[in-house]
């Protein structure tokens, strides 16, 4: 079936759900700072990421991967530096969980100041968005199998398709920041077991980085 230049709607529809329920360093980063800092800050988050997939769907559909592929010392030096800022914002969370234990917060209705990785979620979450090349390769990959390539207006399929990985990416985004706001709830006088958490999304950010360190173009 053809729906306006894209040839499978429903298992396109089947895998960006698929894609969007992976977790990633966008996601954890907006849970971490809804966790911390209530939905305000999340929904910053949240619009960071948004707006850095937005960028990294125009760069796609301008051919961003052939860019990358033509170049690769450009492909390089973006991906040791997000490696580098992925694994920056693992230690600080690690730092931050460290902090917590051998300085446990008062009991007070004054919020605390946030860390300085929590600080500024929109500017953090477009920089995690947008550092990560294998984002690009991935979208191009995605997107050309559900594009009819004879299709009079292609920029009509594109659309859909990116329209329907943003929304999925919005009710997501949307259900980890209320999950995280009742989290910190639950966690507010368990500073140990907020630590423990804390530091485990901490090591899957530097895990994050490693892993994009060692990615390749093909």
């Amino acid at each position: 079936m053809n729906f306006y230049g894209v040839t499978d709607l429903w298992t396109y529809v089947i895998g960006a759900f698929g894609i969007i329920l992976l977790p990633g360093p966008n996601s954890l980063f907006v849970l971490s700072v809804a966790t911390a800092r209530g939905v305000k800050a999340g929904y910053q988050g949240a619009f960071g990421v948004f707006l850095g997939d937005i960028i990294l769907l125009l760069l796609t559909a301008l051919g961003a991967a052939q860019l990358l592929r033509t170049y690769p010392a450009i492909f390089l030096v973006v991906k040791y530096v997000g490696a580098v800022y992925l694994a920056w914002v693992g230690l600080n969370l690690i730092w931050a969980a460290v902090q917590k234990l051998r300085h446990p917060p008062a009991m007070t209705d004054e919020a605390p100041e946030p860390a300085i990785h929590l600080q500024h979620p929109f500017k953090r979450a477009l920089v995690i968005s947008l550092l990560n090349p294998k984002a690009i390769l991935f979208l191009l990959s995605f997107f050309v199998q559900f594009i009819d390539p004879g299709y009079d207006t292609p920029a009509v399929p594109f659309l859909i398709l990116s329209s329907i990985i943003m929304a999925f990416s919005a009710v997501y985004l949307s259900a980890l920041i209320f999950m995280g706001t009742r989290l910190a709830q639950e966690f507010k006088s368990r500073h140990k077991l907020s630590a423990g958490l804390s530091s485990a999304v901490g090591a899957l950010f530097v895990w994050f980085g490693l892993k994009l360190a060692n990615a390749s173009l093909s």
